[in-house]
């Protein structure tokens, strides 16, 4: 019998210096924070989408990972972390606090711009009017700046393995 094709991808990462371009470039953009947490945490697109406010402690500078957005037929769905270990905290650095803080600011003036109209969903990650980013508009736009910005063509999800080989490239363990 034939062997069946994997259909993993090839990992790709990009160096700090290639990163730094990155989020340098792209400080004034709306999804700016979203790259920025998962630049810095490792953290998935789901998980990053599905991340709350009330899951967000500032103070301590910790997330819980307790849901993900998930796109099946371009459908959004919401449902648990990708495996049991996945339901977990992480820590968020002083710098990624900063930025959530300054995001916080943000959207809570969306919020009284939008009045009524805004859409309370709780998520830290959201379009203007409250409502949650689809997960695959998302990776879009994410593949439209790398290649704009001419950057080393990346996923979204690669971003998570960047975080990894950069933190162990410094000596300390990404998990």
């Amino acid at each position: 019998p034939k062997p069946r094709a994997s259909h993993r991808r090839e990992m790709s990462t990009w160096t700090a210096a290639e990163l730094r371009q990155f989020l340098d470039s792209l400080r004034p953009d709306r999804l700016y924070p979203l790259w920025f947490v998962a630049a810095m945490t490792g953290v998935r697109r789901g998980e990053l989408l599905g991340l709350r406010w009330p899951d967000v402690d500032l103070d301590a500078g910790r997330a819980a990972i307790v849901q993900t957005r998930i796109s099946v037929n371009y459908e959004v769905q919401v449902s648990e972390p990708k495996t049991p270990r996945s339901r977990r905290s992480i820590a968020l650095d002083p710098q990624t606090v900063a930025v959530l803080r300054q995001w916080r600011r943000v959207q809570l003036e969306e919020r009284l711009a939008w009045g009524a109209a805004w859409v309370d969903s709780g998520l830290v990650f959201t379009r203007e009017n409250g409502v949650g980013w689809h997960p695959d508009r998302v990776s879009d736009i994410f593949e439209a700046e790398v290649k704009r910005l001419g950057l080393p063509k990346i996923r979204l999800h690669d971003l998570r393995h960047t975080h990894a080989s950069l933190a162990l490239a410094a000596g300390i363990h990404p998990k």
